[in-house]
């Protein structure tokens, strides 16, 4: 009954104009001027349409979120069958942009010098070498980057010094601590071996699709502690299993305290790695229920997210999808069930393609909400973008048509990323578009909720303090979330983990359990500011 209470509140605010969630198109205003681009004119190839992503970080440590952007760039001749290739009048780089606060951002890629001559797919962040500045790893076509933050506005190419070997296509990756020795590891997602010779395809799909390819392995490099890492794909188990890697996120899913990593594949069932604690993981999504879709399809995964949206304690699990996206509920052990139908999610989305996506409390009311990107998958068809807000009790509304006009706009979107970029308490979002400027969707819903902004610093554990639990109890509601380095597609959030308070002006118990083991609590913490907490 309380879920029907709730739709009776939404359609009396919506009727008096009291749109809960609502965005403005703030790309113009904040000075970023970025433009995807795939090389050419007209799609020609996979590689081509399948897109890039962003990440927000803090690369000068002062309080506000960066922005990081990727693209692709011109292609061999060889790699498109199209003549339609003029260059651009601008060679394409990823690009940097430093948060100078007020909403305003500079291009910085320049002096920074993390324009990466790389055909390029996602981005995360994570301090890697625990200096105290964020480092920053690009995916890409052929090879990945990892830049390591100097610590004076500038990064400097260490892949090679790193051990760091990802050739092939390298796509969704994510950031974790698997043997929580205080140095996070990386998980490398590939998608497929990508042959631009191949030609053979129906001519209304316009260039081969995903099945013409082989499927990859992915890859996993420990991190020696030293600057270092060691290939452990073969020995942890993950190079026994090939797929087609579109997005991956690394998170705790059964509260063992050592994080699993999930992988969302296109048209080949999901994995789902379980941690064994001994450096080695076990891959168990169908015995988990996340490998296929509704009615057993091996679905287009996108981007997965790792989240409690009921507040129960467990993580649930939310995959968008090139048809119908999925939420996943944790009934433990080990086991999800498909909860997406009776959410009201995937009646609405069906007719979309949904790539890039982020699980945020959007409103501030102690309720995770869904943002998706959609965008078409072949044919460069613009899309509207969804909004669902979470009603409670496993049910979502879809507000897109009251969030404001940027949600009108059609665009063909990739991957997006989510931040409280201008430290006001509401989660904005960047939304990369294919082959076409980038959107930033700055929340403007009304104020009033109460929020919490809770910026880990590891000791023993890793400086980030990935793969923290923080929990929260405020006006009787506990919450619980995890601090992630890489989810949704192609890209990462804020670092700093985001709580709305609804109506309560202070959370009565802040818990931090850390990778080390340490638990942590501070009581009586004051809402409605960014709190860091160092490890004791």
């Amino acid at each position: 009954m309380m879920s029907g209470l709730l739709q009776l509140v939404l359609a009396a605010a919506l009727a008096a104009g009291e749109a809960p969630i609502r965005f403005e198109d703030s790309t113009s205003a904040s000075g970023i001027k970025f433009t995807h681009s795939f090389g050419a004119q007209k799609l020609g190839s996979l590689l081509e349409s399948t897109g890039a992503g962003c990440a927000w970080f803090d690369f000068n440590n002062d309080g506000r979120q960066d922005l990081y952007v990727v693209t692709g760039k011109p292609l061999a001749a060889v790699m498109h069958p199209f003549p339609l290739r003029k260059p651009p009048a601008e060679t394409p780089r990823n690009r940097l942009y430093r948060n100078d606060g007020g909403g305003k951002f500079t291009d910085v890629t320049a002096q920074a010098g993390v324009g990466a001559d790389v055909f390029g797919m996602a981005a995360i962040a994570a301090d890697y070498d625990n200096d105290g500045f964020v480092d920053l790893f690009v995916t890409g076509y052929e090879r990945a980057i990892l830049f390591r933050n100097k610590g004076d506005g500038t990064f400097e190419d260490v892949t090679a010094k790193a051990g760091l070997k990802a050739p092939g296509w390298s796509i969704g990756s994510a950031w974790l601590d698997t043997d929580r020795d205080g140095c996070v590891d990386l998980f490398v997602g590939r998608y497929v071996k990508f042959d631009p010779k191949y030609r053979a395809y129906y001519a209304a799909d316009n260039y081969p699709g995903p099945l013409d390819y082989a499927g990859e392995i992915n890859l996993l490099f420990r991190n020696n502690c030293n600057g270092t890492f060691t290939d452990v794909s073969e020995k942890s188990g993950i190079a026994g299993y090939v797929g087609r890697t579109m997005g991956a996120t690394a998170g705790d899913f059964d509260g063992d305290g050592y994080p699993d990593i999930y992988v969302a594949n296109d048209k080949t069932e999901n994995f789902l790695f379980h941690n064994q604690r001994n450096g080695t993981f076990k891959e168990i999504a169908v015995a988990a229920g996340v490998a296929y879709g509704q009615s057993g399809e091996s679905t287009s995964a996108m981007g997965p997210v790792f989240a409690d949206f009921d507040n129960d304690g467990r993580v649930d699990l939310w995959v968008s999808d090139s048809k119908y996206n999925r939420l996943l509920k944790n009934v433990g052990p080990a086991k999800f069930k498909d909860a997406t139908e009776g959410a009201g999610i995937s009646q609405l989305t069906a007719q979309y393609v949904s790539w890039g996506t982020a699980v945020q409390d959007l409103d501030n009311d102690g309720l995770r909400d869904i943002f998706i990107a959609h965008g078409g998958l072949i044919h460069m068809v613009p899309q509207e973008h969804s909004l669902f807000r979470n009603l409670g009790e496993g049910k979502f509304a879809d507000v897109s048509s009251s969030a404001g006009e940027v949600f009108d706009a059609k665009t063909v979107g990739r991957g997006a990323c989510a931040a409280d970029y201008d430290n006001d308490g509401r989660i904005d979002f960047f939304l990369v578009n294919l082959g076409s400027a980038g959107t930033l969707f700055h929340n403007v819903s009304p104020a009033g909720s109460h929020w919490l902004l809770v910026r880990l610093i590891g000791k023993k554990s890793n400086r980030d303090g990935i793969g923290a639990r923080v929990e929260v109890t405020a006006g009787g509601r506990k919450q619980q979330a995890e601090r992630v380095a890489g989810s949704g597609y192609l890209g990462q959030d804020d670092g700093r983990v985001h709580f709305g308070l609804g109506a309560a002006a202070k959370a009565e118990r802040l818990t931090i359990t850390w990778p080390s083991g340490i638990v942590q609590t501070l009581n009586d913490v004051a809402a409605d500011r960014a709190v860091t907490i160092e490890e004791k």
